[in-house]
C-alpha cells in the first residue's frame, strides 16, 4: 500500500497533515503507518485492523463517479472514505472541516 503523497505535497500540503488525517480515520499512529506500509498489506488487512472513527459515516459525496454514502461493500466504503479525506487534503480544505469537527 502506497500513501498519496506526492498528490497532497504538490498541492503545498504536508505528509504530517496526510498522516494526520489517516489517523483520525483509521486510529494508526505514524509509526503504525509506517510498519503496515512496510509490510505492504492490502486495503483489505488494513482496514480490517484499523478502528474506523465513529464520524466516517459523516464523510458524503461522490468520488471516482460513487456517491460515498451508497457504497454496499463496507471495503470499498472505506477506502473511497480515504480517498475523499485526501481528497479534501489536497483542495486546501482546513483541517476541522476534514476532520469532521
Amino acid at each position: 500500500m502506497t500513501l498519496p503523497i506526492t498528490k497532497v505535497e504538490s498541492k503545498g500540503r504536508t505528509i504530517e497533515e496526510l498522516h494526520q488525517v489517516i489517523e483520525w480515520l483509521t486510529g494508526f499512529d505514524t509509526p503504525k503507518l509506517q510498519e503496515l506500509i512496510d509490510e505492504k498489506v492490502t486495503f483489505e488487512a488494513f482496514f480490517k485492523s484499523a478502528k474506523l472513527n465513529p464520524k466516517a459515516e459523516l464523510i458524503t459525496g461522490v468520488i471516482c463517479g460513487y456517491r460515498i454514502e451508497e457504497i454496499e461493500n463496507s471495503l470499498t466504503r472505506q477506502t473511497r472514505y480515504l480517498d475523499k479525506l485526501v481528497d479534501e487534503l489536497a483542495k486546501g480544505k482546513k483541517m476541522e472541516k476534514i476532520l469532521r469537527q
